[in-house]
């Protein structure tokens, strides 16, 4: 076993001994100390072992928040097992989806129609555990940590991605990386003894799960609560003297609204200003973290945060500097570095990196290529070293020599006040290979000429990158979360793409 070892198991078996007294997490009537965490932890490992979970196995958790997703991702570190908290808000079929991809060995669930329907259209193969009682009988007896020599750079947690192509990827997450992670939100957030977090946001998504891993890093406290609901948040938030949450700003609203006249004392909570009378409610933070109102770059694929605004506060780039722990380079088509206030896609080494895709090794090998991982998102260095995101890369058009992606042009078409919507697609052009075509959709009662259009992108970006016609329509057909592009090229005249 390598002295150099760090896994998740062995932080939690740390906080055993050092933090005897430390309440590890809250749910409900439920508070665990570290060593009753630990106990546990133990037990549901031998249970999971005795279902024949070994090393590279996934366990599936689909429920709400619960402290049961923490100690499952605890008993899978300490098998070296992967655990996937899954959305389980998805619909039967995509549910079914995710049980045939990842071909989970147990799964642990609550009750729900879309559940129990997806359950049936996969084969029986996995061992079912009901959250509640029958979880509680599966965890009988005591149990030893188990004998199992885990490397930290093998995968721990499993999150699905959102789907922009339409399918969902498994990202696996090492405990060295997830450690990594952790270690550098500690210090952008300047994390101390006895900090709670209250995992009010889902935890089958990054933004909450790395804030719950990096409070068990430390040691600190997790309060973890069903569902985001107002009332019961405020409620914890004093009860538990809770530091900070998983919030943004249409909850924070409803904080206000709902502890209006201060039935709640939430000073404890060190949180971003937000406004008047949020800030009077809460303790204003001033670490990197909330002074930059939570800015940066990040994806599921490297943990959290790539880059933190906090690093480059006052700078032209809105997405900061990298983390401590990688360093990021913007690369062309060709892999070679642009210069600096040209746009290429973000791309990274370092400790918090993803280990690839569950079961997707072309797409593994597309990713790592040039021994980079290629987010698939497009930025740019600004001349002060701070990066701005653009947007997801996609596709893109070669104009004459010079290479343009839709997603900048999109982004400066959506600033105009009167659009709603836009995409960019590239044309045959005799003259220069392809040309930009913007497809706009107005806001309701805005007009705007194509001309107009035109001239504010010209304004926002290089003129070379502007768009040389604009069809207006009634809407963006898309596909997940993106523009559908071969629908949009097959109704607007689009082609001639490079390496088509």
């Amino acid at each position: 076993m390598s002295v150099h070892r760090l896994t998740l198991g062995d932080v939690l078996a740390e906080h055993r001994r050092s933090r005897p007294l430390g309440t590890a997490v809250v749910d409900g009537e439920v508070r665990l100390t570290y060593p009753e965490l630990d106990d546990r932890v133990n037990r549901l490992a031998a249970a999971l072992a005795a279902d024949g979970v070994g090393t590279g196995d996934r366990v599936l958790w689909l429920g709400q928040n619960s402290f049961r997703v923490l100690e499952l991702l605890l008993a899978a570190a300490r098998l070296g097992a992967v655990c996937c908290p899954a959305n389980w808000r998805q619909s039967a079929d995509e549910l079914a989806y995710v049980l045939d991809d990842l071909t989970p060995r147990v799964v642990v669930w609550e009750e729900s129609e879309a559940v129990e329907k997806a359950r049936g259209q996969v084969p029986p193969d996995a061992r079912w555990v009901k959250s509640g009682t029958e979880y509680e009988e599966y965890l009988t007896g005591d149990a030893p940590e188990p004998a199992v020599e885990v490397d930290d750079g093998a995968p721990v947690l499993a999150l699905y991605t959102a789907a922009f192509d339409g399918r969902p990827n498994a990202a696996l997450l090492s405990h060295a990386a997830l450690v990594a992670h952790n270690m550098s939100l500690l210090h952008m957030r300047q994390m101390e003894d006895g900090f709670a977090f209250l995992a009010c946001g889902p935890m089958f998504h990054v933004g909450t799960m790395m804030f719950t891993l990096a409070t068990f890093q430390i040691g600190g406290k997790v309060v973890v609560t069903p569902a985001y609901e107002p009332n019961e948040v405020c409620r914890l938030i004093e009860a538990e003297q809770c530091t900070q949450a998983f919030l943004f700003g249409p909850m924070i609203d409803g904080l206000v609204e709902a502890n209006s006249g201060g039935r709640h004392d939430l000073s404890s909570l060190r949180f971003v200003s937000h406004s008047p009378e949020w800030d009077e409610m809460i303790t204003v933070d001033d670490s990197p973290w909330c002074a930059s109102k939570m800015g940066g770059y990040g994806q599921t694929e490297v943990g959290g945060m790539l880059t933190f605004l906090g690093l480059g506060m006052g700078g032209a780039g809105h997405a900061g500097r990298p983390s401590p722990l990688v360093h990021v380079r913007l690369l062309d088509a060709a892999g070679a570095e642009v210069p600096a206030g040209e746009v290429g896609e973000i791309c990274a080494r370092g400790h918090n990196l993803f280990s690839g895709y569950w079961n997707r090794p072309e797409l593994n090998a597309a990713k790592a290529a040039g021994g980079w991982h290629h987010t698939g998102d497009l930025g740019r260095r600004e001349p002060d070293g701070t990066l701005t995101f653009i947007g997801p890369k996609l596709r893109m058009i070669k104009s004459a020599n010079e290479n343009i992606y839709p997603a900048e042009v999109e982004r400066a078409l959506k600033s105009h006040p009167a659009v709603a919507d836009a995409a960019v697609i590239g044309v045959p052009d005799e003259r220069f290979g392809q040309s930009p075509k913007a497809v706009v959709v107005l806001k309701d009662g805005r007009d705007a000429t194509a001309e107009q259009i035109v001239e504010h992108v010209r304004g926002e970006i290089a003129s070379y990158k502007k768009p040389r016609e604009v069809v207006f329509v009634e809407s963006i057909p898309k596909k997940g979360y993106t523009p559908d592009y071969d629908a949009l090229d097959e109704a607007h005249g689009g082609g001639a793409y490079p390496g088509a």
